[in-house]
């Protein structure tokens, strides 16, 4: 009987526990929600235009004053920041307070200082790039390091912040079409028309030669949702909408809504004078993040959109005019090195890389077909393969 009703109690004890358990976790899922939902509240606050430009105009003077303290006292943020005063640190922090400066009155003079914004955020890159090699030295307060890499870190989130609700701003102002940028670029394929822009059309073909394209996925309707890769190892998308086709001629776009990288343009193809092919003009307008100072900065860094578009119209030529990309090891490893062959485990991984996202492209037209009827489109054509050369009269599948 004893034992019993001890086997009792502890039932109800432990299903008192359970019961006071659940009440608790449902408290604490509770609470989780309400923060990230508070969260997202204010970051649609921050975004709201009123909003945005009271952080811009806020951030303008935060500079002003910034660059004020590092231009007459150089010495003194460098104490504060953790650093030893050298003649060094007097004339990298003079040369960020002139550029604190310019930032400041940029944003503070403009009714839309988008372009101000962003440069904002690639002086915050290079300040956490100095703090980051004083984090290398012996002589430095590693604590004040810390806290002034930590205020970096909270200023640049609200530098991107700001500059992507003021891009957006712009982007709604101009219905999807870019503005900034103006770029012509045309090559000649010595293909057949016909042939050119049904290859062109079907948009899952551009990762193939378009280094910088991840991938595009067809909505339907004329709409299409496009990733590519930018600057710092990060991606943008956005959704585009085509406004002309004209069959064999032309193919006209620009992007949608609140696009990570606002841009339109048209792709044209000519008949080449002597039966010679076919010409291909790509007439673009492309607003990059920051503008034309942030346009400066991706130029700096090798992704200026010019230089890409060029690239990929030689690499559109090689494809489908001998249905390879050619490549060396330069194509593969940056920077200045010994000119030598790729080997075998770099043609590899390189093919590999690349093949990915028509893959990917494969499985997505794969899907659509077997839901819509063939239009016909490309019907009969082989998609040209990408091979690597080592240049030595050898090549890989």
């Amino acid at each position: 009987m004893s034992n019993t009703m001890n086997a009792e109690t502890l039932g109800q004890t432990r299903s008192g526990r359970q019961d006071n358990t659940s009440p608790a976790n449902d408290r604490q899922s509770s609470r989780g929600r309400s923060s990230a939902s508070n969260g997202q509240s204010v970051l649609r606050k921050m975004q709201q235009p009123r909003q945005v430009k009271k952080i811009a105009t806020g951030l303008g003077w935060f500079s002003i004053g910034l660059g004020v303290a590092e231009l007459i006292a150089p010495d003194g943020v460098a104490r504060l920041i953790g650093v030893k005063p050298t003649s060094t640190s007097r004339t990298l922090l003079r040369a960020f307070g002139a550029r604190e400066l310019a930032a400041g009155i940029g944003i503070l003079s403009n009714d839309r200082p988008t372009g101000w914004v962003w440069s904002r955020v690639a002086g915050d890159v290079m300040d956490l790039s100095m703090l980051g090699t004083a984090m290398t030295k012996d002589d430095t307060d590693r604590t004040r390091l810390n806290a002034a890499t930590a205020a970096v870190i909270g200023v640049t989130a609200l530098d991107i912040v700001t500059g992507n609700g003021l891009s957006s701003q712009r982007s709604a102002r101009n219905g999807g079409r870019a503005s900034g940028i103006h770029i012509k670029r045309s090559i000649t394929v010595a293909r057949p028309r016909e042939e050119v822009y049904s290859f062109w059309h079907d948009f899952k073909n551009l990762p193939r030669f378009m280094k910088h394209l991840e991938s595009v996925t067809v909505m339907g309707d004329g709409r299409s949702h496009w990733k590519a890769k930018a600057p710092a190892g990060s991606t943008v998308e956005w959704d585009a909408e085509t406004t002309a086709d004209q069959p064999n001629e032309l193919i006209a776009w620009h992007s949608l809504g609140d696009a990570d990288v606002s841009n339109s343009g048209m792709v044209r193809f000519v008949e080449a004078p002597g039966g010679r092919g076919t010409e291909v003009h790509v007439d673009l307008h492309y607003d990059p993040p920051g503008g034309a100072i942030g346009a400066l900065f991706a130029k700096m860094f090798g992704e200026e959109p010019g230089g890409q578009i060029a690239d990929d119209l030689r690499r559109f030529k090689q494809v489908m005019e001998i249905g390879e990309v050619m490549l060396s090891d330069a194509t593969v490893t940056e920077g200045p090195h010994p000119a030598q062959p790729l080997s075998s485990s770099e043609r590899e991984e390189h093919r590999e890389s690349r093949r990915e996202p028509s893959r990917e492209s494969s499985r997505e037209s794969s899907r659509e077909s077997s839901r819509e009827p063939n239009r016909g489109m490309n019907r009969g054509m082989n998609v040209p393969i990408e091979r690597t050369t080592d240049f030595r009269g050898q090549s890989s599948m």
